[in-house]
């Protein structure tokens, strides 16, 4: 094998339907957070027998760590064109109006779904929604629970929804080590729970693992977010797609030697505006809509004033709001308080973080992969609705929307299938190195953070696929363990990421090459597809080109 090209194989271990046990279920949800939960609610309310496993609990979710909130249409001074022209525009050229449309029109009919199962989202005196604005947006349309904790509302009311559910079994503390593909067709997974080997046989398999902000130094993501669904998808034989595209959030917390935490996009949507050191507001000068301008506009400022300043972050100034924002941003100033400081009067040190993984499984608007019988939804998938660039809150929205179509039409198209064994991976001739896997961890953060980040260049990607090719080389033959196959599906995920940015010879979105500065719609106007090659190579295709969207 050349270091510098990576392969994978088409497992991480091998499966005896001899000797492991097996259980069977009609859908397998892979995942908790809005998506998975949204699509186990809908498989069981349509007669199927459900089983949700997650390799970490209800609270440990990007769903409950959402402090943005969910973008619906439900004024009168909003419309659905003006809520898919948001989303077209901040998506640069690559979302799909049809499905952009399709998601968007559901909205409503979502935060009425979720208020059904008792989500107490905030609102006026009158009774009607609170709506904010957040980046992107041209009216107030978002919806959120006590300012800055919807998506702990989210998780909570729909964790209260599975454990009421007579058709739904959970399994926390579970990993999934790899799907099981026969014939064509995803027919299970092999899950490790206690450490030991499981089985699941499955008429249908929906991944909603979520997504892989931890393979990034700097991130919002919780502790899980690995890729793991994106890499077991990809072993499998499932395209992805978009993988190039990563957003980062302008805005995190920033304590050196503390975990990062999100300063959600609704208290700039209040008002709050970006400083650096010497008080100066710098986002005015650089984009028309200032702090609400796109995520990648505003992370990419920051970086260039951090640099300027030669500081390690800008801060975030809260004391022109009106009210209040303690009272109005209590998670938030409870964090910050934390660290000695008042959010109503000391500016808040920021800097941009890995938040959104945009590329992921290529599925239709029901989670459908290239493959039968396997199903993808929410960060783990790439519907083609987010484009280059995500709009805020757009995601808590599909989660809701397709998570319930993909969960239907998983009870619908299930088909059980016996379980055959599976064949061992590849051997070695020389003995398995020893290997430290935090350190080859924390060196990957750095990597991706130094060259498949915010700026990028093609000799900064080549060096990032090189490395990584080696560290996947070496853990393959090495690693047996829950650690070493999240490490293996962590690199799996960044070489995609690598391989994309290098092929995308553009700037578009959340993609920025400093060797192609522009954006060049003749040339790069075109979704990037990946797929796992025979030889175990990451097969590259790309998309027919993408025609110039005229919707509304």
């Amino acid at each position: 094998m050349r270091a510098s090209e990576p392969t994978f194989p088409g497992s991480l271990g091998s499966f005896d339907a001899r000797t492991t046990p097996v259980l069977q279920t009609d859908v397998l949800v892979v995942g908790a957070g809005i998506a998975g939960v949204s699509a186990a609610l809908a498989a069981a309310d349509a007669g199927a027998r459900v089983l949700l496993v997650a390799k970490s609990g209800l609270s440990e979710t990007n769903t409950a760590w959402a402090q943005g909130g969910v973008a619906a249409v439900l004024t009168d001074e909003d419309s659905l064109d003006l809520h898919m022209a948001d989303t077209l525009r901040v998506g640069v050229g690559l979302s799909d109006p049809a499905i952009t449309r399709e998601i968007i029109s559901k909205g409503p009919e979502s935060v009425d779904w979720l208020c059904s199962l008792g989500a107490e989202f905030d609102r006026r005196p009158d009774g009607s929604l609170e709506l904010g604005r957040e980046g992107g947006h041209s009216v107030n349309r978002v919806v959120h629970a006590s300012g800055d904790a919807t998506g702990a509302e989210i998780q909570r009311v729909l964790g209260h929804a599975i454990e009421r559910h007579p058709h739904i079994t959970c399994k926390f503390g579970t990993f999934v080590r790899d799907l099981l593909v026969q014939d064509g067709r995803c027919v299970g997974a092999v899950l490790l729970a206690d450490g030991d080997a499981l089985a699941i046989s499955a008429g249908a398999v929906v991944v909603a693992s979520g997504g892989a902000g931890q393979m990034y130094r700097e991130t919002t993501n919780p502790i899980g977010a690995c890729g793991d669904g994106a890499a077991q998808c990809f072993r499998a034989g499932a395209d992805l797609a978009d993988m190039e595209f990563v957003q980062f959030h302008p805005t995190t917390l920033y304590i050196a030697g503390a975990s990062r935490f999100l300063i959600s996009e609704v208290v700039r949507g209040a008002g709050a505006v970006l400083r650096d050191r010497d008080g100066h507001r710098f986002m005015s000068e650089v984009h028309p809509s200032a702090e609400l301008a796109p995520r990648d506009v505003v992370s990419r400022a920051i970086l260039e004033r951090m640099v300027e300043t030669g500081d390690t972050h800008v801060y975030l100034d809260l004391s022109g709001l009106e009210g209040d924002p303690r009272k109005a941003f209590p998670s938030i100033a409870r964090i910050c308080a934390g660290f000695d400081i008042d959010i109503a009067r000391d500016p808040i040190p920021v800097r941009p973080g890995a938040h959104y993984l945009i590329g992921g499984v290529r599925t239709d608007s029901c989670g459908r992969s290239t493959i039968p019988g396997l199903f993808a939804v929410g960060e783990a998938a790439a519907t083609y609705l987010h484009g280059a660039n995500r709009l805020a809150s757009n995601s808590l929205l599909e989660g809701a929307v397709i998570g319930r179509c993909t969960g239907r039409r998983a009870a619908e198209e299930r088909e059980s299938v016996p379980l055959a064994s599976t064949e061992a991976g590849p051997s070695f001739d020389t003995p398995a190195p020893r290997l430290h896997l935090d350190d080859m961890l924390y060196s990957l953060k750095s990597l991706m953070w130094r060259q498949v980040g915010l700026v990028r260049d093609e000799d900064g990607l080549a060096e990032a696929r090189e490395r990584i090719a080696l560290w996947h080389h070496y853990l393959m033959r090495a690693s047996t363990d829950r650690p070493g196959y999240e490490l293996r599906n962590m690199l799996t995920v960044s070489a995609l990421c690598a391989t994309a940015a290098l092929e995308r010879r553009e700037s578009r979105g959340t993609h920025f090459r400093r060797d192609f500065p522009q954006r060049d719609d003749a040339g790069c106007c075109h979704h990037i597809l990946m797929r796992r090659a025979a030889d175990g190579s990451i097969e590259v295709e790309h998309g027919p080109p993408v025609p110039p969207s005229d919707a509304p």
